[in-house]
């Protein structure tokens, strides 16, 4: 039998690596973005929807291939005990890359391309959607990248238009400069998909080697020339044909978007499409008074296979990225819905974060609170006899019923001085201090001025 007056061995455990342990001062300011995020979506059109924090693993690899089970966090029921069972045996196995049944979901797009080819019919063409929520990818941590985190999505789906590009380019901007960022710390660098498809075309790379040879480009600028020929070569690309796209990328990179159209690529009918559609968007954006916010910049090509057209990059002081999207015209195809036009982008709270704090852009803790409505409209606060002692549960009551947000100390202190502290750290608009039955002090935190009188007149002045 356990001995019962034995110790309980104690244990510590500290929060998975690449997660964030949240209190509340933490938490107000990922609350901040968030409201962020919501409004600027809400006043911009869109509609919040949501989905399952976790999906059938298929739904990834059918969108990114099996490359992409490295990324996510597999799971399955432990209600299914042979599932459990098979997928124990097979990691016995060796099998390293056995994948679960269900995995926590790594990105959002997925999830939306199911919803809508599911019941998209039912909805007004196009149909503006907005979410946010947490991610999960089973990558290395780093500054600015975590294995958990929030994103928000904005998706406009069913529209093919240079219209519907540039609304989405606009939402995103619009909460960039609502979070205090001009155009001279962030850039949105904007390129057509099809400008790099027709530059492999050029130099004779094969149609099915497009989004590897797309997803190596994406990644340039992070490896060296000999790290990026060496990739190259593993794809069965040529030394030739990767000096021959290099230089292509190197002469974009210093070309404004009517040179590399008009000389690189000319008579072509695609190459007009594209010309003109480019030309649109850019108009659209001008007339929005937004020129200051965007750059051409052909190197953009974006990894993920699925981009079919315009894509874009929100890039800080020249090289972090903040967001990131464009157009992904097939993928509600191919999840079993109808042809449908879609263009969307994410971004993510921690890379955002970091860079509103690094500019001093983060509000202070007060003006988080009260920009939340998380300021308490009232502390209350007992002068230290008897009789205010117990009237500070019925007066926090009363407040409360009326809708205020009222606060006290639980201190066992009766020095009022100590309690304004109380008060005053807490960000309260106001402090009473309970005089007597019928009479407080009402101290007016950000004027610092009280008044002393009946309680049913000063606290009338507490609004909610």
């Amino acid at each position: 039998m356990p001995d019962p007056s034995a110790k309980p061995t104690k244990r510590t455990f500290a929060a998975p690596t690449g997660t964030r342990d949240l209190y509340p001062l933490e938490l107000a300011r990922r609350r901040w973005i968030e409201d962020k995020w919501r409004k600027v979506a809400v006043r911009h059109g869109f509609d919040e929807i949501d989905g399952p924090t976790f999906e059938h693993t298929e739904l990834y690899t059918a969108k990114s291939g099996d490359g992409i089970v490295g990324e996510i966090f597999s799971t399955f029921s432990g209600k299914d005990p042979d599932a459990v069972k098979e997928m124990g045996a097979r990691l016995a196995a060796g099998e390293r890359g056995a994948i679960a049944p269900y995995a926590l979901r790594p990105e959002f797009t997925p999830t939306l391309a199911r919803m809508f080819a599911a019941r998209g019919g039912q909805f007004p063409k196009p149909c503006k959607w907005f979410w946010q929520g947490p991610c999960y990818r089973a990558e290395r941590p780093q500054r600015g990248r975590l294995r958990e985190f929030w994103q928000w999505n904005c998706d406009i789906l069913g529209s093919d238009s240079a219209i519907s590009d540039a609304e989405l380019l606009a939402v995103c901007i619009d909460l960039l400069a609502s979070c205090g960022l001009r155009p001279g710390q962030v850039q949105v660098r904007l390129n057509d998909r099809s400008i790099a498809g027709i530059i492999l075309a050029e130099v004779g790379i094969p149609n099915e080697q497009y989004s590897q040879v797309l997803d190596l480009l994406d990644r340039r600028s992070k490896l060296s020339a000999e790290e990026f020929a060496w990739q190259a070569g593993k794809l069965g690309v040529g030394r030739e044909q990767v000096e021959a796209v290099v230089g292509y990328f190197d002469q974009l990179a210093t070309a404004g978007f009517e040179r590399v159209m008009s000389e690189m690529f000319p008579g072509d009918d695609t190459d007009q499409i594209v010309t003109d559609r480019m030309y649109e968007l850019s108009n659209r954006l001008d007339d929005a008074g937004l020129a200051e916010w965007w750059k051409f910049d052909p190197t953009i090509v974006r990894g993920l296979a699925y981009y079919t057209g315009m894509v874009f990059e929100v890039i800080v002081d020249g090289e972090r990225a903040v967001a990131g999207g464009g157009r992904y015209d097939n993928l509600i195809e191919t999840f079993g819905g109808p042809p449908t036009p879609a263009v969307g982008f994410g971004m993510g709270d921690v890379v955002l974060s970091l860079v509103l704090q690094d500019k001093g852009l983060m509000p202070s803790d007060k003006q988080i609170a009260a920009d939340l409505g998380l300021r308490p409209n009232a502390f209350v606060i007992s002068n230290g006899q008897p009789e205010s002692d117990a009237a500070v549960g019925p007066m926090l009551a009363a407040l409360r019923r009326k809708g205020m947000h009222a606060r006290r100390s639980y201190k066992s202190t009766k020095n009022v001085g100590k309690l304004l502290q109380d008060a005053a750290a807490s960000g309260a608009r106001y402090a009473v201090i309970i005089e007597s039955a019928t009479e407080v002090t009402l101290k007016d935190m950000d004027a610092n001025t009280q008044d002393k009188g009946p309680a049913s007149e000063l606290l009338a002045r507490i609004k909610p």
